[in-house]
């Protein structure tokens, strides 16, 4: 069935539906279209039984993550949309659990100030903020993820991209990541089994149900002033409180770029501060394109391939994108 036919009539869901769902406001750019149906797992388990109804329905179903590092189409999105905002959860293992993903079962949901002999592990699930996360660790006075503070989006964006800075990335605490694969198999992966790499998870293209997290116990003073510094720092270089998706571009290689970053190679080729309608490059930091209020997708994407030329022309280095792009609706507006 086609996903015209599909909209066609009433679908069976295993999770909360919505048709024709607005999306622009789930992202951090604030743009974007419309779902063509919009699925709310609560639940891993529940996640991959929406993954596989989509399929069976004939919608090319994609994931939505807390919105960051990602810029969806005008018009409507075809397919199916799982969302994880209902799967925010993160808790302790359980302590008997026993035999492969008997630790995302949360048996243990309530998160308090630790035991001096507690172990500083914990089960997230693939829709638990980011910013949650900095705010949990810190207050338990567990070292690992101060490096994480003030990235937006949620865990399972975060580790199959390899959120991170200069201070650390996701993958510096990850233990264990629990997997939908592409043949439908849901799989624990350790770590080693993954080998990460620089903005990226490399998981093949398997989509992150959770994780097992392991941090560092540490005096929690020292924890919060390390949040605190590098919010300072990050906020001092960054337009974390203007709507963007994040880093537009990678890093290239410094071999290539004299040592120069995306941002640093932006500016360099003047085209700090340009624009195309309501999107414009951050004059605060040039790897970010702010939307100033009524942006579309479309000058997002016509901006950063006027970045890309510019920088191309002047010093013959083609920048590679950062942020992902969902592939325009056929007809979009």
């Amino acid at each position: 069935m086609t996903g015209a036919a599909a909209m066609g009539r009433a679908l069976s869901w295993p999770c909360p539906a919505l048709p024709q769902a607005e999306l622009g406001a789930r992202t951090t750019l604030k743009v974007g279209g419309r779902a063509e149906w919009l699925l709310e797992p609560t639940h891993p388990d529940q996640f991959v039984a929406a993954w596989n109804a989509a399929r069976e329905h004939g919608l090319a179903p994609r994931v939505l993550g807390g919105g960051a590092n990602l810029i969806v189409p005008d018009g409507v999105v075809p397919g199916a949309v799982l969302t994880t905002d209902r799967m925010a959860r993160a808790f302790r293992p359980d302590p008997d659990g026993a035999g492969e993903g008997q630790e995302f079962a949360p048996v243990l949901p309530t998160l308090t100030l630790r035991a001096a002999d507690e172990e500083p592990r914990l089960v997230v699930w693939a829709g638990y903020s980011l910013l949650a996360l900095v705010r949990v660790t810190r207050d338990l006075g567990w070292s690992g993820f101060e490096g994480l503070a003030g990235v937006p989006g949620h865990l399972g964006g975060g580790v199959a991209m390899n959120a991170g800075g200069r201070w650390g990335a996701m993958w510096d605490v990850v233990e264990s990541v629990r997997v939908l694969e592409s043949d439908g198999r849901v799989r624990q992966r350790a770590r080693a089994e993954c080998e990460p790499r620089y903005r990226d998870g490399n998981l093949g293209g398997a989509l992150v149900l959770g994780a097992v997290l392991r941090f560092r116990p540490a005096q929690r003073a020292a924890v919060k002033e390390r949040v605190a510094e590098y919010l300072r720092q990050k906020g001092a270089a960054q337009p974390l409180t203007e709507r963007s998706c994040g880093c537009v571009f990678k890093n290239p290689d410094p071999e290539r770029s004299g040592g120069r970053s995306a941002g640093q190679l932006i500016e360099a080729a003047g085209a700090k501060g340009s624009a195309r309608g309501d999107a414009v490059v951050s004059e605060k930091h040039a790897n970010f394109i702010v939307n100033r209020g009524r942006a579309r997708a479309r000058d997002v994407l016509d901006l950063i391939e006027d970045v890309r030329a510019r920088v191309a022309d002047r010093f013959g280095l083609r920048l590679e994108n950062e942020v992902k792009v969902w592939d325009d609706a056929p007809g979009a507006a």
